[in-house]
């Protein structure tokens, strides 16, 4: 029972992991007054369990053809964005995928190194809200905040509502040896990463592996998306086509029962016209994903939720649309850019938490956002933009969702830029601006038959048609798209060439300054 009750940090950040991490670090750095809450004795307890199997699905590239730290960002999906040199992730792992143990072993490094102020072994029981700002109850006190920052990360599986779903061993509690299940037949319900890694580990010994859900295998190398399937566990797919007996199935589940000592499963068929089927095995897996932990809300503050309430529904700058004062970090934040950027992964939501330190120092601290000002200059302007393209590694990773804003001041002649922001709060903040741009990465066509076949057209005037990712900069009229060019992709993310992307942008930019200037 709490004993007593201290109004004593302006901010609460509720969760250790690599967003409470992050995010602790970036208020710290500002002299903020804030105290980190994590239920277990050390940072980072999801990855003490997950993924089963131990190997991350984030890339680990130690070498690089540049010595820019900034650059080198842009393929090191591992590290958080900190002020010691010492602390990039490859000093922890040389490996392509690392394993799970090495982000434990880095995330308390972390934690140390830029002495956060997190207390251990203190878990939170209820987020209630109060009438000038939120109480923390925790076990041995109840801790009054102006602003709450959840940072839990998942918090349990999401399990489907399946007639018999109980019957199926969960994600979280499968025996790992693949041997485990030498000989038999197996169900793994999902068709994620998590699902694939399993069938991945299975494969040698079993007899039959099928792979199930309602919907085809969203493939990363088609989607563009992280989250998706990873070609590292293309394995199970090559003996689906092979004729091995593995498969991967379009289906509905609407049963599960024991028949003796097996297990049947009536499913019905998504993409064969409604054909139905009872299929046997001898061990059903549950591979679903996993939601978050809305337990810890009193129903003063329950945030309203998405995608199956999966993760909270918030606006352009991570707050709860429904709780002023609630903001969520980490793989929460993901509800702005669903299966798109990646705001779910470390190298993703390092940048988000990055400017949500900023939007929080605004509203609580009346720090201004920062940013610079320039002649609107169209040359300037040009150079601007293209460092920054050829640069940022925010802008790399959060592509089609931060970018860089600039500002145009007609009265004087000036420009403010400011960077990292999502385009979507951009638009709102600076919807009362008749000149402005943004600057994004994006990636161009979409629906190829065959995404190892694309047919380019490698001349400036038809770089809206680039496939790969490229600059998009976009003319706004507070909140109508005016104008948008395109700079033509480039193998080595290097938009410099004067014919191909310096002059292009420089017209588009000469005609629009010079029309309202």
């Amino acid at each position: 029972m709490a004993t007593t009750t201290e109004a004593v940090h302006r901010y609460l950040i509720i969760g250790a992991g690599p967003g409470g991490l992050q995010l602790s670090h970036f208020l710290q750095r500002a002299g903020a007054d804030y105290l980190t809450l994590e239920r277990e004795g050390s940072p980072g307890c999801f990855f003490r369990r997950f993924p089963r199997h131990r190997k991350l699905i984030s890339l680990n590239k130690v070498h690089s053809t540049s010595d820019d730290p900034e650059v080198r960002l842009r393929w090191d999906w591992n590290s958080l964005l900190g002020d010691s040199p010492e602390l990039p992730f490859c000093n922890y792992s040389k490996e392509y995928f690392p394993d799970a143990d090495d982000m434990l072993e880095y995330l308390a490094d972390f934690h140390r190194a830029h002495a956060l102020n997190v207390r251990f072994a203190t878990s939170v029981d209820r987020i209630e809200k109060a009438s000038n700002g939120f109480l923390v109850h925790t076990a041995e006190q109840i801790l009054r905040s102006q602003c709450v920052i959840v940072a839990t990360g998942w918090g349990g599986p999401h399990i489907p509502n399946i007639a018999g779903i109980e019957l199926a061993i969960g994600y979280e509690d499968m025996p790992t040896a693949g041997e485990t299940f030498a000989g038999q037949r197996v169900l793994i319900i999902g068709k994620g990463n998590s699902a694939f890694e399993t069938a991945q580990a299975l494969l040698p010994h079993t007899a039959i592996v099928h792979l199930a859900s309602p919907h085809p295998v969203r493939l990363a190398w088609v989607s563009k998306h992280p989250g998706d399937v990873r070609g590292q566990y293309g394995a199970l797919l090559d003996s689906y086509w092979f004729k091995t007996l593995h498969g991967v199935l379009e289906c509905e589940i609407k049963r599960i029962w024991r028949q003796g000592d097996r297990f049947k499963v009536h499913i019905i068929y998504t993409l064969a016209e409604g054909e139905q089927a009872v299929l046997d095995y001898d061990v059903v897996l549950r591979c679903t994903g996993f939601t978050m932990n809305s337990s810890i809300f009193d129903p003063s503050c329950q945030p309203e939720r998405v995608l199956n309430g999966k993760i909270p529904a918030i606006g352009p700058d991570w707050q709860s649309l429904n709780i002023d004062g609630l903001y969520f970090a980490g793989t929460l934040m993901q509800g702005r850019d669903i299966k798109r950027a990646s705001s779910a992964f470390i190298d993703g939501f390092r940048y988000n938490l990055r400017t949500l330190a900023q939007l929080l120092l605004e509203r609580y601290e009346h720090t201004p956002l920062g940013h610079k000002t320039f002649t609107a200059d169209p040359d300037r302007l040009t150079g601007a933009m293209l460092d920054r393209a050829n640069w940022s590694s925010a802008l790399w990773t959060q592509f089609e969702y931060l970018c860089d804003v600039y500002v145009v001041d007609e009265t004087a002649g000036t420009i403010q830029h400011y960077t990292d922001l999502p385009e979507d709060y951009a638009i709102n903040r600076f919807a009362d601006r008749s000149h402005y741009y943004t600057l994004t990465l994006r990636w161009g066509r979409h629906g190829y038959r065959d995404v190892f076949a694309i047919q380019r057209y490698p001349t400036p005037e038809r770089a809206e048609e680039s496939a790969f990712i490229h600059p998009v900069i976009r003319r706004w009229r507070y909140r109508e798209l005016v104008a948008e060019q395109h700079l033509l992709e480039d193998l080595l993310a290097q938009w410099r060439d004067p014919v191909r992307h310096v002059q292009p942008l420089r017209t588009f930019l000469s005609a629009l300054l010079s029309r309202n200037l």
